[in-house]
């Protein structure tokens, strides 16, 4: 079973990024919204309107909690912008990347909360101290601080597969076409390559590149057929102009 997610933002200046963090949720299908000390985010604030439709429901319905209330209720994971974090540098030892983390936890059963902080300045060290796990997104070592709705946005993202339902993501699955066909498929090329009079020295290196190629590509029904296609215009305008 996967775990729960929830989203707490600690200390927000700005209600606006409130609102895009909620905004996010709705987007990716998390509910619950804790807030350790924030700006107004009710009617006629920015939060209001930069939530869309999470207006509704997860910003009305948000928790005002304490810090402390996250750390002992749930697993959390903190994020950060300190980028290359090593056993000598900064505060936790190692930072794994968001998509990281949501595959190691696809199976385990928990509530979670993503912990994010101030906008200008994060999570304090002692805060990061007290979290179970601790996440940073790669970015420019140029200008890695990103916005706060910015990487809530990202870290949603990359949870998407434990929080929206399987009829919801895209499907991974491809359907390659049958071993007949793609077997099919190198006669043509054969008879192809002979009817435009290929050069016979180059043919056998041809025939393992295309295999090679075809290969790799694991192409689908439709695909091969579209191949077929080409290659039986080809021959026809070859036979016209013959």
């Amino acid at each position: 079973m996967a775990p729960t997610i929830s989203v707490a933002v600690v200390d927000a200046a700005t209600s606006g990024n409130v609102g895009t963090i909620a905004r996010a949720m709705k987007n990716f299908g998390v509910e619950q919204l804790l807030l350790v000390n924030p700006p107004p985010v009710g009617p006629g604030t920015e939060a209001h309107g930069f939530a869309g439709r999470a207006r509704h429901d997860i910003l009305p319905n948000a928790r005002e909690v304490t810090f402390e209330y996250i750390v002992s209720n749930y697993h959390t994971i903190g994020f950060t912008s300190e980028t290359n974090p090593t056993d000598t540098k900064g505060i936790r030892h190692p930072a794994k990347t968001p998509a990281q983390l949501a595959e190691a936890m696809e199976d385990v059963e928990s509530d979670t909360a993503l912990v994010f902080g101030r906008e200008r300045t994060g999570l304090r060290n002692e805060e990061l101290a007290q979290l179970d796990e601790i996440a940073t997104i790669p970015a420019s070592s140029a200008y890695p601080v990103l916005n706060l709705g910015q990487a809530a946005t990202i870290a949603l993202y990359e949870f998407r597969r434990i929080t929206l339902a399987e009829s919801q993501l895209p499907s991974d699955r491809l359907e390659r076409a049958e071993e007949a066909e793609i077997e099919a498929l190198y006669d043509h090329i054969d008879a192809f390559l002979d009817r435009i009079e290929y050069t016979p020295e180059r043919r056998g290196k041809a025939g393992v590149m295309l295999r090679r190629l075809l290969g790799r590509a694991h192409p689908t029904t439709r695909e091969v057929a579209t191949l077929h296609g080409i290659m039986r215009e080809t021959e026809q305008a070859v036979e016209k102009r013959g």
